[in-house]
């Protein structure tokens, strides 16, 4: 009759048994923990405790939580890599906070000395962690697992029984079993020596060499990164140089030559929008038809670029991030003379496109006394003017586009040499134009209409050509690839690490004093769980078919073709 036993019901574990201790080691990589011990005096002796800090895992947990921490006050903080005009107006605004800052290095997190010290130490830590423990696990699959030990009754989960089958039908039996269900499994002594799961240890090390991946990704795309915004009206065009740019900042290690050669005309931007509904206004399409040339000598090809859809020419992607209306403007002095002609872009200030922006005539105007002079105009611009609310459009599509103007002239402060904002007008020494009643001079026109400045000062037309602005990204972030793959590969090697136990199966079967062949069948997990026992009931319940229990003396032959299968509990204190 087939008997079932657990360990011990002392609940001594199974680490105390020495023969014991051989079988159930090297189920891990991970690093034995030594006792507390101060070092030992000298250079090396501290060096080497040192060491051992910096490469234990709660140092490395550690190492993430500060690296954490120490990316909030970046995202909250203005950063002069990021932003440099809201980092002065911070500076404006905060005078006594500001020099702290600058002594933490909080307008600079990412590449300040603190954030990179921990960033150095937490890479040195994962590597000085990585590499025994990949040695150590290779060294396992070179290997076979471990003998039996002597006395299996001392393992979690346990079973016996008695068969008439020859100990090397059984053990063969077992070897077939073991080998079918994905054990590396082999013959040592008499018994049969497996064990599974070591996909668990191959997923934690998957995990800590992609945090490595990640830093350097991380790395490398924050150095080599460059990332500049253009604005361009519908006819214009972009060369990818630094000069041509409306805004540019990048790593520290990025140089010009890293820009993809590259430029691009903007054909045309098709802009539609609900039209009713609750999502009224809502834009159904963002589309800007572009034609491209690669290179020096590259043959225009045409393309479409939409939001989240970008163009792709080597390391640079370029994004549809905006858009707006740049009204047709033309300017004549009191003899009828052009002097300025050209589509004005405009900001948006809403979702209904209500836009804002200054016309500057700088060179080639002349007063009504003949003398040379500057005129500033400040527009105000609405895609759907309704009459009574001259404060807001009503739809972002041109469904009645008026634009408000008012007119200044004098010095515009161009000639100063201080970098001032094409959107913005200066008005420091500007007077305004005055109407007879001494009033400023404002007026809305449409498409069509002509503004006279006073005293023959000359005339501002709106064309009924509107045309249209698209904003564009051009990114590089070198690694990025490499980041995504890490993350992926970490997320994976962390599920591995978590969901798959390394277990161990034993197959003893030996001639007992009687004559009869004796199978003990042994489990032991890493940690505890109820798959042991269950998995190797299951492995028992197949091998009882192929070794069926043996009748004791004392029984009756045919109550024993009635046993049952045997049945594995686990030992005392194991989870169930």
């Amino acid at each position: 009759m087939s008997e079932t036993k657990t360990s011990a019901p002392d609940g001594t574990s199974a680490a105390g048994d020495e023969d014991l201790g051989a079988a159930g080691s090297q189920l891990s990589t991970a690093p034995a923990e030594d006792a507390p011990n101060l070092p030992s005096l000298g250079v090396i002796g501290w060096a080497r405790w040192f060491w051992r800090q910096l490469t234990s895992m709660r140092v490395a947990l550690l190492l993430l939580l500060l690296l954490s921490l120490g990316a909030i006050p970046g995202s909250l903080i203005p950063q002069t890599g990021i932003d440099e005009t809201k980092v002065a107006e911070f500076r404006k605004a905060h005078e006594t906070l500001a020099p702290i800052y600058d002594k933490l290095g909080l307008f600079n997190v990412y590449s300040s000395v603190w954030f990179s010290a921990i960033y150095i130490l937490l890479f040195v830590s994962l590597i000085g962690c990585i590499v025994p423990r990949t040695w150590q696990f290779v060294g396992q699959l070179r290997g076979r697992p471990p003998g039996a030990p002597k006395r299996l009754t001392r393992l979690p989960a346990y079973t016996t029984w008695r068969t008439e089958a020859e100990p090397e039908q059984v053990r063969e039996a077992a070897l077939a079993l073991l080998k079918k269900r994905r054990f590396r499994a082999h013959l040592t002594g008499d018994a049969v020596a497996a064990e599974k799961g070591y996909l668990r240890e191959v997923g934690n090390l998957a995990f800590h060499i992609a945090l490595i991946v990640m830093l350097i990704a991380f790395a490398w795309g924050q150095l080599f990164k460059s990332e500049g915004n253009k604005l361009v009206v519908e006819g214009d065009g972009f060369s990818n140089t630094l000069t041509q740019y409306d805004d540019f900042k990048s790593g520290s290690l990025f140089t010009q030559d890293d820009l993809d050669p590259f430029s691009f005309n903007l054909k045309n931007f098709t802009g539609t929008y609900e039209a009713s509904g609750p999502n009224k206004g809502t834009p159904r399409i963002y589309k800007a038809d572009l034609s491209y040339s690669v290179g020096a000598d590259g043959k225009d090809k045409k393309t479409t670029i939409k939001v989240n859809e970008p163009l792709e020419i080597g390391d640079s992607k370029v994004y549809l991030v905006s858009h707006g209306y740049a009204p047709v403007i033309t300017i004549r002095d009191g003899k009828g003379n052009i002097v300025y002609r050209d589509a004005v872009p405009l900001l948006p200030l809403d979702g209904n496109v209500t836009s804002t922006g200054a016309i500057k005539v700088m060179d080639g105007y002349r007063n009504a006394k003949g003398e040379r002079e500057q005129l500033g105009f400040q527009a105000f611009f609405l895609p759907t003017y309704v009459k009574g609310n001259e404060l807001a459009s009503q739809f972002p599509a041109l469904l009645n586009p008026v634009i408000n103007l008012e007119a200044y002239h004098g010095d515009l402060g161009v000639d100063a040499g201080i970098p001032q904002s094409v959107y913005q007008l200066n008005k420091k020494n500007l007077k305004g134009f005055k109407d007879a009643k001494g009033a400023q001079v404002r007026e809305n026109l449409k498409p069509g209409e002509t503004m006279k400045l006073p005293n023959g000062a000359g005339t501002v037309t709106f064309e009924k050509e509107i045309k249209e602005w698209a904003g564009f990204q051009v990114a590089r972030q070198p690694g990025s690839g490499w980041a995504l793959a890490g993350s992926l590969a970490a997320i994976f090697g962390l599920a591995a690490s978590l969901f798959i136990q390394r277990r161990r199966v034993w197959v003893r079967a030996a001639t007992g004093s009687d004559g009869v062949t004796v199978v003990e069948m042994a489990g032991l997990g890493r940690s505890e769980s109820a798959k042991v026992p269950e998995e190797l009931g299951d492995l028992a319940g197949i091998l009882y078919e192929q070794a069926p229990g043996a009748p004791d003396a004392e029984d009756d032959p045919a109550e024993s073709e009635a046993s049952p299968d045997p049945q594995v509990v686990p030992a005392e204190g194991a989870e169930k």
